[in-house]
């Protein structure tokens, strides 16, 4: 019993040390005006950026969807997304700050999410790791139809309420975390609470562009990835809309493009094909906006097997 507590009482102290570390820098970042804290931390991405072994990930994805580019120009691509990365981790310090400005925000298509917020009825807003993914959900939030979000849980619980805090004017139909925090497993637990939030007429915001191991198999640039098909599931099950958001970084600043466009979704006799359907057809999507600027893609995550 002692142990337990022992072991009870160091992890807890554990969690709150690195809260605490985590509380200051974040308050360090903030200090320095957003534009020049982004450029330092871009700095030391690129460097260290291309010696990390997730380097390595990133050249065979480019490698693999542009094989006609020169490995000197796929090079150049996986830096900037490093640079890319760098931003969004200062800009993740800062969310409440850049939504808070109209200046750093332009949403192009925004009159289409006025037209249907008092009608959307269920509707799941998907995106991918690009431009600064997280602010692809503003323009959603912004018309005050209050969309709820999927995140990967953190397992230090102080932390883990941290970053929930942060993302509430965001997400504020609030978060649903996957993965594991606290000891408990919640991936399952997930799953139903949003399949059930969406069928009670919610919104819900998650990115969709990871490698899914239990996915569908449909292309993405000219080879098959398994992806993601929890937004075509709920989608068609429900009879939820579909929302394509994207947000594409405007120089080199904390200025963003930011447009949200509707998939239509079959509803044939077949559902499984349907759901193959629409998964193909969100792929689809992404890929079209990454060939438009691959340098915001973040080419180090997984995807294809």
């Amino acid at each position: 019993m002692a142990n337990s507590i022992d072991t009870s009482f160091a992890t807890d102290l554990k969690y709150r040390l690195e809260y605490g570390g985590l509380r200051f820098l974040i308050g360090l970042v903030r200090l320095v005006p957003l534009d020049t804290a982004c450029d330092i931390s871009a700095f030391f991405w690129r460097v260290l950026g291309k010696r990390n072994r997730r380097h390595t990930r990133a050249l065979a994805n480019l490698e693999r969807a542009f094989p006609e580019k020169a490995p000197e120009e796929r090079e150049r691509i996986a830096i900037a997304a490093w640079d890319n990365l760098g931003r969004v981790m200062v800009e993740t310090m800062n969310i409440d700050r850049i939504i808070k400005d109209p200046s750093r925000l332009h949403v192009t298509n925004g009159h289409w999410i006025d037209r249907y917020k008092d009608k959307m009825g269920p509707a799941l807003i998907v995106t991918m790791h690009m431009g600064n993914w997280e602010i692809g959900m503003w323009p959603i939030t912004a018309a005050g139809v209050r969309p709820a979000g999927v995140y990967r849980s953190v397992k230090n619980p102080y932390v883990d309420r941290y970053l929930r805090e942060q993302r509430q004017a965001l997400y504020p139909g609030g978060l649903f975390g996957r993965g594991r925090t606290a000891g408990e497993d919640e991936t399952q637990k997930t799953a139903r609470l949003i399949m059930d939030y969406v069928r009670q007429g919610g919104r819900l915001g998650f990115i969709s562009d990871l490698y899914d191991r239990n996915g569908i198999e449909v292309p993405f640039f000219g080879h098959l990835a398994k992806s993601m098909p929890i937004a075509a599931m709920i989608a068609r099950r429900v009879g939820a809309r579909i929302w394509i958001g994207r947000c594409i970084r405007i120089g080199n600043r904390s200025v963003f493009e930011i447009n949200v466009n509707e998939l239509r979704i079959p509803r044939t006799k077949n559902q499984a094909e349907d759901i193959r359907s629409i998964t193909a057809a969100i792929q689809r999507y992404f890929e079209i906006w990454i060939r438009e600027n691959p340098e915001q893609f973040m080419w180090s995550n997984r995807r294809w097997s």
